[in-house]
């Protein structure tokens, strides 16, 4: 299913707009069902735990994750846009200050 470039647009505008962790609470609280936020939540332990280097079976244990979702994870933090790593270091600066 080809999603419009303006359907894109608006809602990486929409993303951007967010100026605190309150507005992110409240934003994603609205745009996604409870079980898209913890999915998206999981995924983001996911992917903190094995930039740490944590062992996939580690992982598995700790989140109660299967050894696919983990790799899939693993595959999108190597091979993906680079949003993750951008993140992960974002955050690392902002928790250092």
């Amino acid at each position: 299913m080809a999603i419009p470039q303006k359907h894109l647009r608006d809602l990486y505008a929409l993303f951007s707009s967010v100026r605190s962790q309150v507005e992110a609470e409240k934003l994603l609280a609205d745009i996604l069902t409870p079980q898209e936020l913890a999915s998206v939540a999981e995924r983001w332990q996911l992917i903190q735990e094995l930039n740490k280097g944590t062992p996939q079976r580690d992982i598995a244990k700790r989140l109660n994750l299967s050894i696919s979702k983990i790799t899939r994870g693993s595959r999108m933090l190597q091979y993906g846009s680079g949003g993750f790593g951008l993140f992960l270091k974002k955050l690392k600066k902002a928790n250092q200050k």
